[in-house]
C-alpha cells in the first residue's frame, strides 16, 4: 500500500509557519495544562528510545530529552526541524531527521517509545490506520505510544471553518505575512481514538485537562 502524497499547501502553511509556531504554547489560559505536561511525557519515556512523529519546532523533544536514552525526531519540514536544531540539544542522544510520517525509517528502529503531539488532528479519518501501519513497523512490541493534541475549546481554540462530506474539519489561520491559509483540524472523541488504534495497541488510556488530551496505548 502506497502511503498518500504529502499536501503540498500544509507543507507550505507550516514552513511559512515555522517561527511563528511557537507563540501557541504562550496562551495565557493554557499555562497550567502545559506545566503538567511538561512533567507528565518526559515521565512516560524515562530510559525509553522514543520515535517522535511530527516534531515540528522540537519544542516537545526538548522536553522528553530530560528522560529519554535516544530520540530519533522527524518532520518532512525543513523550515520547522532548523528551528528545533537550534535548540542545540545533545546530538548524541537526539537526531533530527527529514521523514515522512506515513514513511517513517523503520530501519533506525525498533523503538521502545513513539511520540506525536498536535499531529493526530491534522489527518484525514481515513488516514489513521495508515499512519499507525507506518509507526508500528518503528517500534517494539510492547512500546509506549503517546499522542497529544487539543481538544476544542470555544474562546481559545480557533473557530472550525467547514466540516467536509468525510466529517474532517477545516480551520481558517492567518499568519503574520497576511496570507490566510485552510487547515484540516480534527478533534477525535475517546471512542473514536480506541476504534482508531484496535490491532495496533492495547492497554489504551485517555486523559483529558482543560485544553488537551493524551491517548496512550502499548504498541502490539
Amino acid at each position: 500500500m502506497q502511503p498518500p502524497p504529502a499536501d503540498p499547501a500544509m507543507q507550505a502553511y507550516y514552513a511559512a509557519r515555522a517561527r511563528e509556531y511557537e507563540r501557541i504554547y504562550a496562551k495565557p489560559e493554557r499555562q497550567e495544562d502545559l506545566r503538567i505536561l511538561e512533567k507528565e511525557i518526559p515521565a512516560m519515556f524515562a530510559g525509553r528510545s522514543v520515535m517522535e512523529v511530527a516534531c515540528g519546532t522540537g519544542y516537545w523533544t526538548q522536553h522528553i530529552a530530560r528522560t529519554a536514552s535516544r530520540i530519533l525526531a522527524t518532520d518532512l519540514t525543513e523550515e520547522t526541524l532548523q528551528v528545533a536544531r537550534s535548540k542545540n540539544l545533545p546530538e548524541s542522544q537526539v537526531h533530527f531527521e527529514i521523514a515522512d510520517a506515513f514513511d517513517l525509517p523503520a530501519g533506525k528502529g525498533p523503538f521502545s517509545g513513539a511520540f506525536a503531539g498536535f499531529w493526530w488532528s491534522h489527518l484525514r479519518r481515513t488516514e489513521y490506520r495508515g499512519f499507525l501501519a507506518s509507526l508500528g513497523r518503528c517500534l517494539a512490541p510492547g512500546a509506549v505510544v503517546i499522542l497529544l493534541d487539543n481538544l476544542y475549546v470555544g474562546g481559545s481554540s480557533t473557530p472550525i471553518k467547514r466540516k467536509d462530506a468525510s466529517g474532517d474539519t477545516w480551520q481558517e489561520r492567518k499568519l503574520d505575512d497576511g496570507t490566510a491559509h485552510e487547515v484540516l483540524k480534527n478533534f477525535p472523541t475517546e471512542g473514536e481514538l480506541r476504534a482508531a488504534v484496535e490491532g495496533f495497541g492495547v492497554n489504551c488510556r485517555y486523559s483529558a485537562l482543560g485544553y488537551y488530551w493524551i491517548f496512550a496505548f502499548a504498541a502490539t
